[in-house]
């Protein structure tokens, strides 16, 4: 009973060939041997067509995942909800697979082909527009992926254990369970091709009709087989030397494996969500860092189902405590970031030890009955299914800040309680103590949270929090993060203090540098000046803001502007009109007229991750239809994990634009952070006389960088390991 769940192993292992033979099949007495000569050359079609299913299926999910991502901001939650939804469509395809293998309908089956290629066909060449979509952008996820992708996965889905019953029908043996290495690799091959070899070289338009083409070969293969095993599999009686099948044990499984089959796989996939959703918040949202937790999360079940003694359940569980106490010290340093090759490193050996105890386990305690082994296979997906959504979808509505991580270590620590109890006093004690440690972990984030935040809101864009620190020298600060990102700081002192920008935002940053020279007269006073910001934040910009002056801000998060009207005091106390979009800001521009804008302000963040969609050729054409004559476009792009200041470089030298990076230092005295804006313009006279303040450097560029397009990016070549 070697077999993979998550890369579409058998439901209908428990499905008694001969029995099924006997009951459904006939073969007439001459034509034994032409059946084997029949087996023999369709192996290999049976071989490609399980390859092909699970390549296609783990390939697809990353392109339409990809795709979704500039209709939602960027969010890194995105992903997150793909998840939930690609959980929901595989316990589909097994239940589909389950029922069909039971019920042969190869009509049936024939038909879900067909339609299935002629989605897959709308979904390759179509016209893609959800641009009401951050509305309500779960409903939206979910609607676009079951209209693009949705019979397509069914269908890739149900496919490896369909035709390994159909295998097991046509040879009149057991099933096929050498095939499922075969799916296993398939699988890990289009984990490790997509953001290596296929994403950094094919815009997204090719990749689907590249996808859309392996599909159309698929649905042939697996018609081709229906066809053929339902031509060699007549009806015949029974025969005297037709194997025979061993009596199943008497004793059914206990109640208590049952519920662990579901709640282990549930615990595994709670790890997989919350550890993707915690680097790609504060990292980036992009493939890459989407296939790496899943490809350890498949890796996981492979050596657990293929390979169970590989490992000794000893070494998992030693490592995996010290995984879950190390990663809880580093959870309990409230605010506290770390460099990402070791936060990515080590929040990917945890989720492999958790996944591998939890996937051990259960397969440990796997049915010995036949008649329920179906029953283990669909409850372990709806566990896979019911984790994802627990994460992705319950946690956001249920709680005020982000505990997912630490709430999916108390539920592995307790489930892990719950499968050793009976090894002994030892294992009861040593995970009393971790269940008990990560019950303490959080309730103290709990605290810690909360302690000092006068605002917690949190929604599929992110966990805002508004912090208020009296440890400021003489004065009051108020912080708004997003996650463990600060994206605003305002000091409550005195009126000077107050209206003082901070942060990334600083006088003599690369902003203030725009907005201060942006609009000189010839007596060197500022004019009047129209700005548009796309990112509110905090507002802070607003305090540049004099008479006359106007400023457009532009915000995808509705949980944003309530906290910047009436939290922070710089939209209210700007001197400038100031007014606020919501909604997705390269959607808001394409609706509105050209608004002339001096200077735009390019600062969108959701944590620390960037949505590359505002980064594109596309992006820069639209914003240059807002731009004043000689207006500037500002970049905002300081981060921890990826150097965008090529990207951008090249981005105007498409444009034919000048590109200039500006730098500030750090002043904790006055609230300032180390910033680094890019400058674009096509006034390229601007920079060749100096100005006061920091002297802008052009902007450098990397040999070899493609320009990205809203078809094209990949910031592989550009993160900071």
């Amino acid at each position: 009973m070697r077999n993979c769940p998550f890369s579409l192993c058998s439901l209908a292992s428990s499905a008694n060939p001969a029995a099924f033979l006997r009951d459904s099949i006939s073969l007439p007495a001459n034509s034994r041997v032409k059946k084997v000569q029949f087996v023999s050359r369709t192996r290999l079609l049976f071989a490609a067509a399980i390859f092909l299913a699970s390549f296609l299926l783990f390939l697809v999910e990353p392109m339409a995942a990809k795709q979704l991502l500039p209709f939602l901001g960027g969010s890194a939650a995105v992903w997150i909800t793909c998840l939930v939804f690609f959980q929901a469509a595989l316990l589909a395809a097994y239940a589909y697979a389950h029922w069909l293998s039971r019920r042969p309908r190869v009509l049936l089956h024939l038909g879900l082909l067909t339609s299935a290629l002629a989605l897959a066909i709308y979904w390759a060449f179509g016209a893609v527009n959800l641009s009401t979509g951050s509305s309500n952008p779960v409903a939206t996820i979910f609607i676009a992926l079951t209209l693009w992708i949705g019979l397509p996965f069914l269908a890739l889905g149900a496919t490896s254990p369909l035709l390994q019953v159909w295998w097991s029908q046509i040879e009149n043996t057991a099933i096929p369970y050498r095939l499922f290495a075969l799916s296993n690799l398939a699988s890990l091959f289009a984990l490790a091709a997509y953001p290596t070899l296929i994403e950094p070289n094919f815009t997204l338009r090719t990749q689907r009709i590249v996808w859309l083409s392996g599909f159309a070969l698929f649905a042939i293969l697996s018609a081709a087989l229906a066809l053929r095993t339902r031509s060699a599999v007549v009806s015949a009686p029974a025969t005297p030397d037709a194997p025979i099948q061993p009596a199943e044990p008497v004793n059914s499984t206990p109640l208590r494996h049952k519920l662990l089959w579901l709640l282990l796989p549930m615990a595994a996939s709670m790890q997989l969500s919350a550890v993707t959703s915690y680097i790609t918040a504060n990292i980036a949202p992009i493939p890459l860092l989407w296939i790496l937790p899943l490809g350890v999360y498949l890796i996981t079940i492979i050596l657990a189902f293929e390979f169970p003694r590989l490992l000794p359940r000893g070494i998992i569980v030693r490592l995996l405590v010290v995984m879950l106490a190390g990663l809880a010290y580093m959870l309990a340093q409230v605010d506290v970031t770390v460099p990402m090759r070791i936060g990515v490193g080590f929040f990917l050996a945890e989720l492999l030890f958790a996944c591998l105890f939890c996937h051990s386990e259960a397969y440990a305690m796997r049915p010995q009955r036949a008649s329920e082994s179906t029953v283990f296979y669909l409850l372990f997906a709806a566990g896979g299914a019911i984790g994802s959504f627990v994460v992705g979808i319950a946690f956001p509505l249920l709680f005020r800040f982000n505990y997912d991580l630490a709430i999916t270590f108390f539920v592995t620590a307790l489930l892990a309680l719950a499968a050793t109890w009976r090894n002994g006093w030892q294992q009861r004690l040593l995970w009393s103590a971790a269940t008990i440690s990560m019950l303490v972990l959080t309730i103290w984030l709990s605290i810690a949270y909360q302690r000092g935040t006068t605002v917690a809101v949190r929604n599929f864009y992110g966990a805002l929090r508004v912090k208020q620190n009296f440890g400021f020298p003489g004065a009051v600060l108020r912080t708004l993060t997003n996650g463990t990102i600060q994206h605003g700081t305002q000091i409550f002192g005195t009126d000077a203090q107050r209206k003082t920008p901070t942060t990334y935002y600083a006088l003599d940053s690369g902003v203030g540098f725009a907005l201060r020279n942006c609009c000189l007269g010839t007596n060197g006073s500022v004019q009047p000046r129209n700005i548009g910001v796309i990112g509110l934040g905090a507002g802070t910009i607003a305090a540049y803001g004099q008479p006359g002056d106007r400023i457009r801000f532009y915000e995808i998060n509705p949980a944003v502007v309530p906290i910047a009207r009436n939290v922070f005091t710089y939209i209210r106390e700007s001197g400038a009109q100031v007014s606020i979009v919501e909604g997705d800001a390269r959607t808001s521009l394409a609706r509105e007229a050209p608004q002339n804008f001096n200077v735009l302000v390019v600062d969108a963040f959701s944590g620390d991750a960037i949505p590359l969609h505002l980064l594109t050729a596309q992006a820069l054409t639209r914003y240059r239809r807002h731009l004043a004559p000689g207006g500037f476009i500002a970049f905002h792009i300081s981060n921890q994990h990826v150097d965008l200041e090529p990207a951008i470089a090249l981005l105007a030298q498409s444009a034919g634009m000048k590109a200039m990076r500006v730098s500030s230092s750090a002043n904790d005295d006055r609230g300032e952070f180390s910033a680094y804006w890019v400058l674009v313009t096509d006034n390229a006279d601007f920079f060749s006389v100096s100005h006061p303040g920091a002297q802008p450097k052009p902007a450098v560029l990397k040999p070899g960088l493609r320009l990205w397009t809203d078809d094209y990016s990949s910031l592989l070549p550009l993160l900071r390991w």
